[in-house]
């Protein structure tokens, strides 16, 4: 799935509510909480801190696509087309980057 695909199935799931997208210091709110919970997943799998007993047991996967879908409403709210964006970093990559680090 392409990232206007992903784009468009969340602009789809949210025309049914009466607030489309929320206010972008909401939305930004929201994907800095996703990212404290993958953080946290990271740090109970690699990092000193296990989980309590008491926690549930999270996929990476769920926490990374919760980012994915928090960014596609914030650039849904500012008519940005993700893919357009996400091939001038690759550009970079290829470009001014791709000398940057040791290869295998």
């Amino acid at each position: 799935m392409s990232l206007k695909e992903v784009q468009k199935e969340v602009d789809v799931w949210t025309k049914q509510f009466k607030i489309q997208y929320w206010e972008p210091y909401e939305i930004l709110a929201r994907l800095m909480e996703e990212t404290g919970e993958l953080a946290r997943e990271i740090n109970h799998i690699y990092g000193e801190k296990k989980k309590k007993s008491s926690e549930a047991k999270k996929e990476l996967g769920e926490e990374m696509a919760d980012i994915i879908f928090t960014l596609a409403c914030l650039a849904n709210s500012h008519n940005i087309d993700l893919d357009e964006y996400f091939k001038k970093v690759m550009d970079k990559c290829y470009g001014r980057d791709n000398n940057r680090y040791d290869r295998k």
